[in-house]
């Protein structure tokens, strides 16, 4: 059987991209990033702070990190909220100890069910993030946009009431989007977004409703997927941070143009008083570099002038 000619064609099939969404560009031909000081380096670690409901409905799909055993799943619902009362504040010692400057997604759903938390996040005065309402309330193709609609509306001004600064920038839980995700965001509000990951740069994004930014929030070096998806020892992921920092380092010096060294940690996973140790480890082996500076999301783009 022979599949009709309609078949083999795509409208958008052009040289650089099949879509509209972003210019196609090699980043060695984009304009050179300077970064304050001259620095090549700029390291972003960003904290995931969420909420697993106990009673997840899993649609369109299980989330990953999320409730595995049947209900009611104890262990895994304590696990990570292990990380919002006792993980956390480890890793805000480490950051202060190094001089990181962070951001933070945060679900929604954490300023009703831990305000203690939340109040303290913003009275560091720390950049925060729209992360979604919570970890089982997804954003997925075929989803009726007024139902994904609420929970963009919903999620942001839970975080833009008690956020001492705007909240402009989004990661979606699981980083899962619809197709009209990114117009929502525009919509609400959002500047930049992390969701995509094929690039080590920042990129401008093409919406209905206007641009937005593409952020490189890297999920090849995010701890929950180095560690529980690839099996890796946190040894190993510290490694593989510290190797990637060497590399960017190089590269940047190498090309004239700065780079970003991206860590996504979620303290549930990192802040297990066996695995702390190794953050610290890596976060003291890239400040220590005279070549890196740490800057939060927001920052970086107003050094971007593409």
């Amino acid at each position: 059987m022979t599949l009709d000619r309609e078949h083999l064609e795509y409208p958008h099939r052009r040289y650089g991209m099949d879509h509209d969404r972003y210019e196609w560009s090699m980043l060695s031909e984009r304009p050179a990033i300077a970064w304050p000081h001259g620095k090549p380096l700029a390291l972003w670690v960003n904290v995931c702070l969420q909420f697993y409901p106990l009673n997840q409905q899993g649609k369109p799909f299980a989330v990953p990190g999320g409730m595995t055993m049947p209900y009611p799943d104890l262990r895994h619902f304590s696990l990570r909220d292990y990380g919002n009362r006792v993980g956390i504040y480890r890793f805000l010692k480490a950051f202060d100890r190094y001089g990181i400057r962070p951001s933070f997604a945060i679900n929604g759903a954490l300023v009703d069910r831990a305000p203690q938390l939340i109040g303290t996040i913003a009275e560091r005065g720390d950049e925060i993030m729209g992360h979604g309402l919570h970890m089982d309330a997804l954003h997925y193709g075929g989803q009726d946009v007024d139902e994904e609609r609420k929970l963009v509306v919903d999620a942001l001004a839970a975080l833009r009431a008690v956020s001492p600064s705007p909240v402009t920038g989004w990661l979606s839980p699981v980083r899962n989007e619809s197709e009209n995700t990114p117009e929502l965001l525009v919509e609400n509000g959002i500047e930049y977004f992390c969701d995509w990951v094929n690039d080590d740069m920042p990129y401008r994004f093409n919406t209905a409703n206007g641009g937005l930014w593409a952020m490189p929030l890297s999920n090849e070096l995010e701890d929950r997927f180095v560690i529980m998806n690839n099996g890796h020892s946190e040894q190993s992921w510290q490694e593989q941070v510290c190797d990637a920092c060497d590399f960017l380092l190089e590269e940047a010096e190498r090309s004239g143009s700065g780079r970003i060294l991206a860590l996504n940690l979620h303290p549930w996973m990192l802040g297990q008083p066996h695995r702390i140790g190794k953050l610290e480890e890596a976060l003291a082996y890239i400040t220590g570099h005279d070549g890196v500076f740490c800057a939060a999301p927001g920052e970086l783009l107003g050094h971007i002038n593409i």
